[in-house]
């Protein structure tokens, strides 16, 4: 069973930055393509970025385009999202996800296996 632990949340003042970490086990991680979402207070979980299998293409919402990159290492099988000028709306709980099928996909549902997630908290 494929298991997904993130770490590196946190409070932050808006303008600073934070590194998200997703560590991976129990799979074949170099084979997954991998996302990240978070999810809001009454709101729905939603897309922020994805990174394929190779690390060679990433997508990303247009909401966090130019200030959040995500990365991989395989030898590590860890997937990381750095966030920089954070902003207080960037304020969630951010979850890993690995998708075994296709890259680049938006949806949760399209995703397989998720972490527990790890609260980031942006002060104004």
């Amino acid at each position: 069973q494929v298991q997904l632990v993130e770490s590196g949340g946190g409070l932050v003042q808006a303008g600073g930055s934070l590194r998200l970490s997703c560590a991976a086990s129990g799979g074949t991680f170099n084979t997954y393509h991998m996302g990240w979402f978070r999810q809001a207070p009454g709101k729905e979980r939603e897309f922020v970025a994805s990174i394929s299998w190779s690390g060679g293409r990433t997508y990303y919402a247009d909401s966090v385009k130019g200030r959040f990159t995500i990365s991989r290492d395989n030898a590590k099988n860890t997937v990381y999202l750095q966030m920089n000028d954070l902003k207080p709306e960037d304020t969630a709980v951010y979850y890993c996800a690995a998708d075994v099928t296709y890259w680049g996909r938006s949806r949760p549902g399209d995703y397989d296996y998720w972490g527990q997630g790890t609260q980031v908290t942006v002060s104004s």
